[in-house]
């Protein structure tokens, strides 16, 4: 898992590709790998996101893909602050080892 912002102008870069908006950080928000994100099918659905670090477990909307062209892997979740927050973890790691799944 990665940290994203969702956000105008943050690392995420356009709308979210569900619903044409940005999303503020406080949302427990995801964009999936283009694979996971399966054109679209999980739009705005629940995925459950486990810490491999702590076992802490949230839930987060998927509003979005993750551009798996431009360096975001097969396997990346990318996920708001708010969901870094919530599952005990600082965003300054980088990337975290988590296990998801559709809630």
């Amino acid at each position: 898992m990665t940290v994203n912002g969702f956000r105008r102008g943050e690392g995420g870069g356009g709308p979210a590709a569900c619903d044409g908006h940005f999303h503020g950080d406080d949302e427990m928000i995801a964009a999936l790998s283009t694979q996971w994100f399966a054109n679209g099918q999980r739009c705005h659905k629940k995925v459950r996101i486990t810490s491999a670090r702590n076992g802490r477990s949230v839930e987060a909307t998927v509003v979005d893909e993750c551009d798996s062209r431009r360096g975001c892997k097969d396997n990346i979740v990318d996920t708001s602050k708010a969901v870094w927050e919530a599952l005990g973890l600082g965003t300054n790691i980088g990337e975290v080892p988590v296990t998801w799944s559709d809630a």
